[in-house]
Parts: C-alpha cells; structure tokens; sequence
C-alpha cells in the first residue's frame, strides 16, 4: 500500500539532516545509518559477495582507506572553532574504538574524524614536523634559508618599488620560486615533510 504524502509532516532533506546529526553529536546514528546503508547496496548488488566478516573483509576494509584524500571535506571553519580535548575527546575511552563493518562506514569515520579533530592533527602535525627537523637539521637550515629568501624579496621588492614593474617582478618572482625549490630539495625538507605527515596520518 502506498502512502500519499502528509503536507503537514516534516520533511527534512537527507543532507541537511546527516549534517544536522553531524553538529549536535550523534554520530552513532549517522554510524548506524551509514553501515545500513552499506548494507543494503551490498544485499541488492550483483556482483560476487565479499565475505561479511572474517580477516579478508578487515583486509579490504583497510586496503579501502589507502583510496580516500581525507582532507578533501576540510573547510577553513574547521581550523576555527575550539580544540576538542585531548583525553576525553581525541583518545577517547577503550569503549569508543571499534571496527567498521564496511569500507563505507570506514571512509566515513575517517571524514568524520578528521573534520571535527582537524585542530589536534594540526597541532600534532607541527609537532612531528618540528622534531624531523630537529632530527635533520640540513632540512631546518635549507627552510629557514627559504624563508630568508623570500623576506629579502619582499625587503627589497619594498624598496625598489617593484610594484610599477611588473614584468620584473613577476620574473624575479619565478626565479626565486626555482631557488626555493632547489634550496627544498637539496636539503631534505620534503623528507622531513614527509615524515611528519605519515607519522601524523597514523
């Protein structure tokens, strides 16, 4: 039997609803509503099934986040609210970690947690890139060089009046560019780099 729709109901977008769960919270139920889904699109597929659980599917649901950018639902409004707590909030309780049941709900959960601790990955990831360079201090003296190099620009960009020549600026401007990235290179700094982002990503 078919229902006809109510006027009167509240019809609320799926959108504007997930992103409603999202901001107050709940994100159980966006957790529970994403592994259902999954769920579904797997039940009516035809394709060959993967087996639900055991160590293979765990395997394909690892394998699956090696596929996904999360930074790529970052906004700037994530870096400007408040940092979460470290204990309660970033590590959390034993209680709070569990498995995904699908590479859906893992690709989710790495969205999820990525946006709402952008601030804490920030922070962690300014710390592991201040120790690679501790480690590597070729790396440290070839970026604060670049950084010398473009202050130095902008001095005697300043000083000259570079801004009514814009064609040398604009060359000036490449070949400092080209010095930066030789400087970058030859001393290691995106090795250090790098580092900091496969140690802050884990």
């Amino acid at each position: 039997m078919v229902f006809s729709s109510n006027p009167l109901s509240l019809s609320v977008p799926e959108p504007a609803f997930e992103s409603w769960l999202r901001d107050t919270g709940y994100l159980e139920v966006l957790d529970h509503r994403t592994s259902a889904a999954a769920a579904a699109t797997t039940a009516n597929s035809n394709s060959a099934p993967i087996p639900a659980t055991g160590f293979f599917s765990r395997i394909v649901t690892l394998l699956s986040l090696f596929t996904l950018n999360p930074f790529s639902k970052l906004t700037a409004e994530d870096f400007s609210g408040d940092t979460p707590s470290w204990s309660r909030s970033f590590i959390g309780f034993c209680g709070s970690y569990s498995f995904p049941s699908s590479p859906s709900q893992a690709r989710f959960r790495v969205h999820e947690n990525v946006k709402r601790y952008a601030r804490n990955y920030a922070y962690l990831f300014i710390l592991f890139f201040a120790c690679a360079l501790y480690k590597m201090p070729l790396a440290l003296v070839g970026l604060i060089s670049c950084l010398a190099l473009w202050d130095f620009f902008k001095y005697f960009s300043d000083r000259w009046g570079l801004d009514q020549y814009p064609v040398i600026r604009q060359c000036l401007i490449r070949l400092a560019q080209c010095a930066t990235a030789v400087i970058l290179i030859f001393s290691n700094v995106q090795m250090a780099l790098f580092c900091a982002i496969s140690v802050s990503y884990a």
